[in-house]
Formats: structure tokens, C-alpha cells, sequence
């Protein structure tokens, strides 16, 4: 007895001692904002994309199979034009091509912006509608019975952009049923929609109605204007599983990526006295000038991070502007209004958009124009992670 016991008390010494002498843990380093470097390039890669959706719409080149055009065609060899489409540029404007990338086995759909983001943010129908999900239940599919069809839940007291559901109500008519073959005919293809400015608006839509058809689309939205309320916000971060796993910044799984820059006034757009709110899935880009490196570009989490665009947006609950000044904000909405619908440019005063127009057409590349060679700010068509 007097051995077990002189054996409990040795090893209870002992388990002090490995206790007493034990190495702490180092403490978890702070999560990082950071993209990794593989989104990095993928990033990269789908802002030239959708800049070559740009050349739909012109009077001469366009885009001609087998993808050939004016603008970056030739960095993707592996390209395939599936179709183009072009709505026209009134109030159901909408642009865009589908091509199939037999490299990495994906069906790419790129909606093109608008030339001016401002003018079609109001003459669009800024006035929402209740949103409606498409296909939900008791809507019968135009393209015949499709075992794909999971109908969407019902959206509560949402509502959108009229201007934006009308110009994605018309494209759905003229690509759906393309779509969907090429869809059927590459079962192994990942879908990906990538859309810039109104074009980024119209990539969120497609992406809520494909999700309800049954497939699961990676979408990716550079300088996307504000969609509805903020409902509507709710509803996009759960169908694409946003408010899961954007809130623990982590990438893997990210199927919706809203790309923003600094300086640029339109994700801010619609404004928020008007009922506009934004949905999560944002990575922010915090370098003012081309080229950004890989830590100038970061995680946002949730619908509003005040360390992202939103920063910019003085008329959020809990921003530190002072009191007067939200005040003479909202004071000045129908000022502002007036001027967006008589100036030229519809430039909200301010947000001085015509100042910041670069803001939003620089992203990893200038966006937004269908030149030879496909790059205007001088790079030759090469891009480099550092920046040279």
C-alpha cells in the first residue's frame, strides 16, 4: 500500500512539474483579410473576361467565332463562342456572350456594362418592385418540363431595382434555352457568370434564377451597383450561403464574389435613403491606381464592413460623420436627384462620379473598352503580381 501510494504522490509530482515546465502555446496569429494568391489570379483573369464583353455592341468587330475580337480574345485559346446577345441600350439594356473555356471546363456567361452607370442608375426605373423569384411555385418553365427546377423559396417583402429585373427578364428570354444546352451538352463544366457595372447587376439576378433551376453558379461582379432593399441583401447572402462563410472570412467555398475599389461611388449606388442596400460576398480592393498587389486586395465580412466600400458611404447607420452632416444629406436628396436626371453625365453631386470614373473602370485592368491589344493603360497585355 505504502509503494501505490509513494507512486500516486511521485507521479502527481510529476504531472506538477511537466505542468509547471510546459511550453505555452503560441497565441493564434489574427486572421488575415488577405485573398489568397490563386483567387488572386483567378480575379485577375475573369476582369479581363468580362472586359471583352465590351465588344459586343459595336457596329464593326464584335465578337466572331471561334472567339475572336478586338480586345483580349487571344490570352484565352481555349475559348469557344457559344453566342452573344445585345438587348440595345433602352431601358431593358443588357450585353453579353457565352463561351465555353475547354481549358478548365467551364461555361462562361459575361454580362457587359453600361457606358453610363449614373444616367441608367435612374433611367432604368430607380422606383423598386417587389421581387418575385423565378422560377417559384406555380410558375411553369418556358423551356418545358426540366427535372433541374427546385422553384425558388419565397423572397419576403423584397424588393429590386425595376430597371435591373427588367433588363435580366429580357436576356432570360433570349440565353436561358442556349444556356441550358450547353449546359446539357458539358455536364462536367463548371457555370461561372462574371459581370461588370450594370452588367455585375444583371450577373446577381441570373445567378438567383440559375441557383433555382438547379445549378449552382459561381458568380463574380465587379463594381455592381446596389440591387434592392435590404430584404432582398438577406435573401442573395443565404441562397449563395454568404452570411456562413464570408462572416469567418474564409474563401474556400465562396461562390459569390462581388469585387469593389475604392473610390468607386457606384456599389454605393442606388443610394441608401432611397431603400438601396448591399449583400455580401465583397472583396475590396484598397489601392487607388493600377495595378494592385496581392495586399492591397481583401475579405470583407458581411453585407456593410466598415473596412470596405462602405467606409465611403456617410449616410449608414453608426458611420462617424457628424450628425449635421447626414442631416444635410438627406436634405438634399431631391437636389441631387434633379441634377442626376438633367446633367449629361447624371452625376450625383457628391459622389462626384465624373471625377472618379477611373475608380470604376480599374480593377485589376481598366474594364470597359474594346481596344486592339485589349489594354489602354500601357501594360502591353501582361500583367504582373508585383505590380511592374
Amino acid at each position: 500500500m505504502r509503494l501505490q501510494r509513494c507512486l500516486v504522490i511521485l507521479l502527481h509530482c510529476l504531472g506538477i512539474a511537466a505542468a509547471v515546465n510546459q511550453i505555452p502555446l503560441e497565441p493564434k496569429p489574427t486572421e488575415s483579410r488577405n485573398v489568397s494568391v490563386g483567387l488572386f489570379y483567378e480575379l485577375e483573369e475573369l476582369a479581363r473576361i468580362v472586359d471583352i464583353s465590351y465588344c459586343v455592341g459595336l457596329t464593326s468587330f464584335g465578337i466572331v467565332k471561334p472567339f475572336k475580337c478586338l480586345s483580349r480574345c487571344s490570352d484565352f485559346p481555349e475559348f469557344a463562342l457559344v453566342t452573344t446577345w445585345n438587348t440595345g441600350p433602352l431601358l431593358k439594356d443588357s450585353c453579353g456572350y457565352i463561351a465555353l473555356d475547354h481549358g478548365k471546363q467551364r461555361v462562361i456567361v459575361a454580362f457587359r456594362g453600361t457606358y453610363s452607370i449614373a444616367n441608367a442608375v435612374v433611367d432604368l426605373s430607380t422606383v423598386p418592385q417587389e421581387y418575385v423569384p423565378y422560377p417559384g411555385p406555380g410558375d411553369d418553365d418556358s423551356e418545358g418540363d426540366d427535372e433541374r427546377v427546385t422553384h425558388a423559396p419565397r423572397c419576403n417583402n423584397c424588393t429590386v431595382h425595376m430597371g435591373f429585373q427588367s433588363s435580366w427578364q429580357t436576356t432570360r428570354s433570349l440565353i436561358l434555352a442556349e444556356l441550358k444546352r450547353a449546359l446539357f451538352l458539358h455536364p462536367l463544366y463548371k457555370l461561372h457568370l462574371v459581370g461588370h457595372s450594370l452588367g455585375g447587376a444583371v450577373a446577381a439576378l441570373a445567378g438567383l434564377d440559375l441557383v433555382a433551376y438547379g445549378y449552382r453558379p459561381i458568380v463574380t461582379t465587379f463594381g455592381e451597383p446596389r440591387l434592392g432593399n435590404a430584404a432582398l441583401a438577406g435573401y442573395l447572402d443565404d441562397r449563395f450561403g454568404l452570411s456562413r462563410t464570408n462572416a469567418t472570412l474564409d474563401e474556400e467555398g465562396l461562390t459569390y464574389r462581388r469585387v469593389t475599389h475604392v473610390n468607386d461611388p457606384v456599389p454605393l449606388l442606388p443610394l441608401t435613403e432611397w431603400g438601396y442596400s448591399m449583400h455580401a460576398g465583397e472583396i475590396f480592393i484598397s489601392k487607388s491606381s493600377l495595378s494592385p498587389d496581392l495586399q492591397d486586395v481583401q475579405l470583407c465580412v458581411g453585407d456593410e464592413d466598415p473596412s470596405c466600400i462602405a467606409d465611403q458611404d456617410s449616410t449608414l447607420p453608426g458611420h462617424d460623420s457628424p450628425a449635421d452632416e447626414k442631416r444635410d444629406l438627406l436634405a438634399s436628396v431631391e437636389h441631387e436627384l434633379y441634377d442626376i436626371k438633367q446633367e449629361p453625365w447624371g452625376i450625383p453631386t457628391r459622389y462626384k462620379l465624373w471625377q472618379l470614373l477611373f475608380a470604376h473602370r480599374d480593377y485589376f485592368w481598366r474594364i470597359g473598352l474594346c481596344t486592339p491589344g485589349g489594354d489602354p493603360t500601357g501594360g502591353g497585355g501582361k500583367y504582373y503580381l508585383d505590380g511592374d
